[in-house]
Order: structure tokens, then sequence, then C-alpha cells
């Protein structure tokens, strides 16, 4: 029994944010049903490593979901929609303000339909100001929202972030926001509402103390690299045989990497003196502590240094990350069963209940694959009626 398993999503949202929602709540035993056009989500023309549109950007956030294929241009679709939100508890859409009012799914529209209904939106730029129809994409508003200004070595280009940082963070938020209205709900405190979420609000969240500090003080702070500025040494650092990232600025973690290293001169060198002096002289730095490091392989120095109390960590492939044990043992690897009966490794929720534990569903489906399903299930349609829909388009 999941956490979540009286509650029914309609999932119109594309691409990542929404969809890594819908995952979400899916996971935890919603009933979420996908809505896509009768072609697919964009999201499945990606290269279809796991088979005809099954992308791994689809893949990875869609499972656990049933589908229903609906060309929402068509009248009678939107009556669909209109009929299965009045049964519904969650909506999540990520369409322009204009478009979802010219396919009769804004707020208002569905609102009226069903008081009780939570509404979240997730728009690229926020639901105001000059931006609010301005299509959001993960990079862009990484490079908008100022992350991507903090992020690559202060004297080249700023680079993006490996990851789909800003999509994903916002699905989570949108998870949040979601159980957030549903708990004023449940509790009596609302009806249903809307909930706003944006890729720019994510972003702008996610500069933390770099907001905060400039807020304070006016100062802006720069790319890094892998390092602080204004500690050192904290960063990576090469071995003989791969990176680590270590951090020892204070002075007795400094002492006790000289000793690590065996080369307690350092600790006579007066550029090395203090952390200050010592984040003014960063290339030595790094050329002094790696010419100790690059004598032994990785593994050693993790050993040596994690011995003597000093935070450090390998830096992992994803290969590594997704077959070591601890990452194993945390359960973030799922198996997922496919319509055909095979099985697809994907991953395991970042959080973990321990009495409603959450549940990896099937494999994505394909568009349509449950049309007659839900369509006979929750409006009463015939065989007959449901044929005529494909018949004429409609799903």
């Amino acid at each position: 029994m999941g956490a979540l398993d009286d509650i029914r999503v309609l999932d119109l949202s594309r691409v990542l944010a929404g969809p890594y929602c819908g995952q979400l709540l899916a996971d935890n035993g919603a009933a979420v049903i996908k809505v896509e056009a009768p072609g697919g989500d964009m999201n499945r023309a990606f290269p279809h490593v796991l088979g005809p549109g099954q992308s791994t950007n689809f893949t990875g956030v869609n499972r656990g979901k049933r589908d229903l294929s609906l060309n929402l241009k068509s009248p009678r679709a939107q009556a669909i929609v209109h009929q299965l939100v009045a049964k519904t508890d969650v909506v999540i859409q990520s369409f322009l303000p204009d478009t979802a009012r010219k396919l009769g799914v804004d707020y208002e529209t569905l609102s009226a339909l069903n008081p009780d209904l939570i509404y979240a939106s997730i728009s690229g730029y926020g639901a105001k100001g000059e931006l609010a129809n301005k299509p959001g994409y993960d990079l862009m508003v990484s490079a908008f929202g100022g992350v991507m200004s903090l992020t690559g070595e202060p004297d080249r280009p700023p680079v993006r972030v490996g990851v789909t940082l800003i999509d994903l963070s916002t699905g989570m938020l949108a998870y949040s926001g979601i159980l957030t209205a549903l708990h004023a709900r449940a509790t009596g405190k609302a009806r249903g509402q809307r909930v706003d979420v944006s890729l720019l609000e994510s972003a702008v969240s996610l500069l933390g103390f770099h907001a905060v500090g400039y807020l304070a003080t006016g100062v802006v702070d720069r790319r890094e690299g892998s390092g602080y500025s204004t500690l050192a040494p904290y960063g990576s650092y090469r071995c003989a045989d791969g990176e680590i990232m270590l951090g020892a600025p204070t002075q007795p973690g400094w002492e006790k990497l000289c000793a690590a290293l065996g080369d307690h001169s350092l600790l006579n060198d007066p550029r090395f003196a203090s952390n200050e002096t010592r984040c003014a002289h960063q290339e030595p730095l790094r050329e002094a502590i790696e010419r100790a490091l690059v004598q032994r392989p990785m593994q050693h120095w993790l050993q040596v240094i994690e011995a003597a109390g000093l935070p450090c960590a390998p830096i992992h492939s994803v290969d590594q990350v997704m077959t070591h044990p601890q990452v194993l043992a945390n359960d973030m690897v799922l198996e997922s069963r496919r319509a055909d009966g095979s099985s697809v490794s994907l991953l395991g929720m970042p959080f973990k209940l321990s009495t409603t534990p959450a549940q990896a569903g099937d494999a994505p489906p394909e568009p349509g694959q449950h049309n007659a399903e839900i369509l006979a299930e929750l409006l009463g349609m015939s065989d007959t009626e449901i044929a005529g829909l494909a018949r004429d388009g409609v799903i």
C-alpha cells in the first residue's frame, strides 16, 4: 500500500520536470494517467536506447503510469479531459498560459469543473512578469538564472552543469508543492488550489548562499572550478590512477594532511602557513599536494586521508556509481517490468518511507497503451465509442 494510493493524477506535462513529478507521485502509490498526443511525448524522440519511442529521457521519468493518447486540439478530446478532471485529485501541466487556455486545460476552466482540484502548473519563467509566456529549457534557464555563471573554471567560459539539474529540481519542487496542497485540503485549510512552479524559480532557489551573500553585501561570487577561493586545500587533486576530492582548510586539518602525505616540509612553507595564505597560493599548493599524490594509487590515498579524519571521496564515473555496493544497498537501482514481460533497470526513489515505502511501477507505457482501459473504467465508454474516437483521430 502506497502513501498516495487514494490519489488520482492527470499528467498533461511533457519533457522532464512535470513527468518526473508525476513519476514521484506514481512511485508512492498515486494512480497517474499520462496524457500525450497520439504521436507521443516529444521526449520519446530522443535516441531510442531502449526501443522505439523509449528514449532514456522518457523512460527515466514515466514509469508506473497508465497512458492515454489524446489530440487536445480536438473539442472531443478536451471534453474527455474535462470529464476525467471531475474524477481527479491532481493535474500537472506545463503548457504556456495561452496554449493552456486554447486547449481548455487552464486553471480557471478545470477548477470550475472540480473545486477540489490541485492544479500544478510548471512554467519556464514564472506565472507573472513579462516572460510569463516564454518557453523554458533546462540549459537556457540555467544560464538565465545564474547557475551557469558559477559553473566552470574561473579563467574559462561558463559551462553547463553535467546533469539536468533545473528540470529535475523543478519536478521535485512541484512534487513538494502538490503534497503541501493535498495536506491543506485534507486538513480543511483549503479546497483545491493552484501550485505554481517554474524552472527560473527553481534555479534562483539553487543559488542559495551565493544569492544571500549578494543580497547582504553586494558581492558577486564567480566561478571557482572544483574548489573554493576561500578554502584551501579543498577541491579535486590527481593521484596516480584518478582524481579525488579532499578538504583540509583548517590548521589542524592541514597538519593532518601533511602528515598523511608524508611531507612535513610543507608546514614550514610561509605560503602555506594559514588558510588565507594557502588561498593566495592555490596553484603552488596544488602542485605540492599532487607531487605526493601521483606517487600512489587513488585507493591508497583515500584510505590514508580518511584514516587521518579528513573528508575525501573518489570522483566516480556514472558506471562506477550505478554498480557501487553502497548505491545498491540503498535500493537506488530498481527493476521495472515492460509490456513484453522483460525488465529494465531504472533509478530508485531518492527518499525512503519506513511504513509506506515506494514501489517501482511498470516500465513507461507505449502511447495510448491504456486508452480503452481508462475510457471504459473511468468514463464508462463502450468499445464502439472508443473505436469511433480512434477512427476520428481523437485518441
